[in-house]
């Protein structure tokens, strides 16, 4: 992720449409920080948390997201 990659239960982490999709802990999170990985829905209510470390992703103001088809 572009974002800053470490998670704590306060920490609000900004990603964009080239952060998709959203997991957490992301790839720079370190060691001492790990949980099972879980992918996280940002696209349709532009936030979520992490239900192990409860850092908030939240999209980016303006992020544009692709469509589908759907």
């Amino acid at each position: 992720m572009t974002a800053a990659a470490t998670a704590s239960k306060h920490e609000v982490i900004e990603v964009g449409a080239e952060d998709l999709p959203v997991y957490c802990p992301g790839p720079k999170a370190p060691l001492w920080s790990m949980h099972p990985r879980v992918f996280l829905d940002v696209a349709h209510t532009g936030s979520t948390r992490c239900p192990y470390c409860g850092a908030e992703y939240r999209l980016k103001p303006g992020t544009v997201l692709g469509s589908h088809g759907h």
